[in-house]
């Protein structure tokens, strides 16, 4: 008997690129997907299935905050785009997690644990709260440190920009550039790896080829189709397009 699954992820193409997997391996059926913590809840708490991916990161409500809300635990498999220290906690007790984007090896590995403690006919998920506490023990001991400078390669010489300077990181041509004063330096991150890399209280990723630096945002106003135009304090009024995928996230982290 195939697993029934329901995904949440609020960003739609790591959905579809899950959902797409997990029917591809034929031992999983997709009941459903979400991108809106509270809409998750509400489908959990009516039909819980056998497994529940579950995204940390999102607007409104995390993943945590969805788990302890709902009446009874699922198995959960959570997902993530940083790979932190905490989530090494995860590993035990039938959860599992995997790291955006997902990669075959480890989406077999957490099918396998399900398959297992389904098996067993153990309880999907370990007492929530002693698992927040373990969460919340881990931050407290480690504290993640973000630059505060990023190098940029010029020949043979390093140039090191503060990133209080920079107003925003965008791709073009497969080569990644900081914008700082008005130019250009290239960089040797590519924009996933920058969204990881900095502090997410200050970057934020508005694009698929775009981070831009909070501080630095002078207007933010709405375009057709649901996507958002931000304009810099830059000197030069700047224009940075928000992707309509993002919008909503953005919206939340910068309070419009």
């Amino acid at each position: 008997m195939k697993l029934r699954a329901y995904l949440v992820d609020d960003e739609p193409l790591a959905l579809e690129r899950l959902r797409r997997m997990l029917e591809r391996t034929g031992r999983v059926e997709v009941t459903g997907s979400t991108t809106e913590p509270e809409e998750a809840v509400a489908v959990l708490t009516a039909d819980p299935p056998d497994v529940c991916f579950l995204d940390i990161q999102m607007p409104r409500l995390d993943g945590f905050e969805v788990l302890a809300r709902l009446p009874s635990q699922p198995i959960v498999v959570f997902t993530t785009a940083y790979d932190q220290y905490a989530l090494k906690a995860f590993g035990v007790n039938s959860v599992d997690y995997l790291l955006k984007p997902v990669e075959p090896e480890s989406l077999e590995r957490a099918l396998k644990k399900v398959e297992r403690v389904r098996g067993s006919g153990q309880s999907g998920q370990p007492d929530l709260q002693a698992l927040l506490k373990k969460l919340a023990d881990s931050l407290r001991e480690t504290k993640p440190e973000y630059p505060d400078r990023i190098a940029s390669r010029l020949g043979d010489r390093l140039w090191f920009i503060d990133l209080v300077r920079v107003t925003h990181f965008y791709a073009q041509d497969k080569l990644t550039y900081a914008v700082s004063e008005g130019k250009a330096y290239s960089v040797d991150y590519a924009i996933t790896e920058l969204e990881r890399k900095l502090d997410p209280r200050k970057f934020i990723r508005i694009h698929r080829s775009t981070v831009v630096n909070v501080a630095w945002i002078k207007e933010v106003a709405s375009l057709p189709g649901g996507s958002l135009n931000v304009r810099l304090r830059d000197g030069k009024d700047t224009d940075l397009t928000v992707a309509r995928d993002r919008a909503r996230e953005f919206k939340t982290r910068v309070g419009c």
